[in-house]
């Protein structure tokens, strides 16, 4: 489980980090960045859009999103993530969604 002050919840969080972040892709995540000075740890947040199926289906992609971050935490550098699924996602396992996830955010560089 991933504790509150790793979540982005706020609105005006994620309309931040959209504004300011810079924003990495492939064909299955959309990746914004955004470093924080204030925060010695990463924060994430997750944006899944309805289109991705039902709410069953939507929450099983965030909590595998989730389950990524709290493996990977330490490899990650300490910035906020806003994580957005696009349509392949919906098909894809964890170990497919992992390796997508990873392959972002070595593009990125957010990987130590």
């Amino acid at each position: 489980m991933m504790k509150k002050r790793y979540r982005i919840k706020k609105e005006k969080d994620f309309k931040l980090i959209f504004k300011r972040g810079k924003s990495f892709a492939n064909r299955q995540f959309v990746v914004y960045l955004k470093d924080n000075a204030e925060v010695p740890h990463l924060r994430l947040g997750i944006s899944v859009s309805k289109r991705l199926g039902n709410a069953v289906k939507r929450n099983q992609i965030k909590r595998r999103i989730r389950a990524f971050y709290q493996l990977h935490k330490t490899e990650l550098k300490p910035r906020e993530y806003v994580v957005i699924a696009r349509n392949p996602v919906k098909d894809m396992d964890y170990h497919e969604m992992e390796k997508s996830l990873l392959h972002v955010l070595r593009i990125a560089k957010c990987i130590k």
